[in-house]
């Protein structure tokens, strides 16, 4: 059996601070999913959904939430949560079901309602919740670890203000392009610094916005797209969830605490490195093969990091890509051609899926101006709290 399921559809409702619930958001990406695919919704078997721990109890169970709001049909639901990484576990769990014979048409739909700033831990007293003690204990926001991650870069590798500058200079210029965008203007890199201080080195235009927004997929067993009369769609080839191995020798927040080195070597490649390397292995490509990738720029400085991370560039050689404008759109393999959350924003549950979707558009090459020219590979990656890797190799 093939390991390849179809991308017969994607879609998604635009990203940006709409006030309404993430189910209006959700259904509006699903039936633009649908109708991208040319499927009816009593002809889906399953829905995924990407679960949403900030829009109130139906987030919990998303699946369910979807499956009523486009109207009981009889399908089986799925809801799954993993943070930043809940969108790849529900294409990885729609994958599994498609390869298992349990369905041949699967739904997979993340939306969010984001609060206004940075996000906060739930209330209540939690000490057992990794997540509430680096808030409560720690007091790292985000943005503050965002900072930390940079400022390791800069101490560690030479990198400076200047270059993660350029990292959002670049992904503006995509997300100008990109009709689902929050954010569709050009910035300098005159403007990101003359943006405030937010958690020095970062700038308020070196870090990602939380924003509403919703993105869908219809996923099917290959011989299904067939008989559908998709001869040659996109595939799914490999989806990456792994997760840390101890000991960890740079401490990878809201982890704050690794176990000895005294008895266990430390590994050879970051949690990070090891996530994109799961998916080449199963994908049976390396770096070399893409023709774009999809990374999880919840800041500037972070984004550099992934290009390491996916094997674009040796360690500490991140900088040097954006400086040449290697990952730029017309650059050898650019990254994030979307806009990336730069331009998106956090919308949690549907931003690894949203990753999919242009994955998807780019290897069929209906990306309008942000088209990469004969795109037949590419992969995404993000990085879920609590251990959660998130990767998705695709393919034409």
């Amino acid at each position: 059996m093939s390991g390849d399921v179809a991308v017969l559809g994607a879609g998604m409702h635009p990203w940006g601070k709409w006030g309404r619930g993430f189910v209006e958001y959700g259904t509006t990406a699903a039936r633009n999913a649908l109708a991208d695919a040319g499927i009816d919704w009593p002809d889906v078997q399953s829905v995924v959904g990407a679960d949403t721990v900030r829009g109130g109890y139906p987030g919990y169970v998303a699946g369910a939430t979807f499956a009523q709001a486009l109207g009981w049909q009889g399908a089986r639901v799925t809801s799954v949560y993993a943070a930043c990484a809940s969108g790849a576990q529900a294409v990885n769990t729609a994958r599994a079901q498609i390869l298992a014979g349990m369905a041949d048409v699967v739904l997979v739909v993340g939306a969010d309602a984001a609060p206004k700033g940075f996000f906060a831990p739930a209330g209540g007293e939690r000490p057992d919740d990794p997540d509430w003690l680096r808030f409560r204990v720690l007091g790292a926001t985000n943005p503050a670890y965002f900072a930390l991650y940079a400022r390791r870069r800069m101490a560690v590798h030479g990198d400076t203000p200047e270059d993660f500058a350029l990292v959002k200079v670049k992904n503006a210029a995509a997300g100008a392009l990109n009709p689902n965008a929050r954010y569709r203007a050009p910035v300098s890199a005159e403007q990101v610094a003359a943006s405030a201080v937010v958690a020095d080195p970062l700038r308020l235009l070196d870090i990602c916005a939380t924003s509403d927004g919703a993105a869908a997929l219809v996923l099917s067993s290959m011989e299904f797209a067939r008989r559908h009369g998709a001869r040659d769609p996109v595939r799914i080839r490999a989806v990456s969830t792994v997760t840390p191995t101890y000991p960890k020798a740079v401490l990878d927040l809201p982890d704050i605490a690794t176990d000895s080195a005294v008895a266990v070597q430390p590994a050879t490649r970051s949690f990070r490195a090891s996530i994109a390397l799961a998916a080449y292995e199963e994908a049976g490509i390396g770096p070399s093969d893409l023709s774009l990738a999809e990374v999880y720029d919840l800041s500037t400085a972070l984004e550099l990091e992934w290009y390491e991370d996916i094997g674009l560039c040796p360690a500490g050689e991140g900088a040097a890509l954006v400086r040449e404008g290697a990952t730029a759109l017309g650059g050898r393999i650019p990254v994030n051609p979307s806009g990336g959350l730069a331009s998106f924003g956090e919308a949690v549950p549907a931003q690894a899926i949203a990753q999919v979707c242009e994955l998807t558009w780019q290897l069929r090459g209906t990306a309008g101006a942000r088209q990469i020219p004969g795109a037949r590979a590419g992969i995404t990656a993000n990085q879920g709290l609590f251990g959660h890797g998130s990767a998705v190799v695709a393919v034409r």
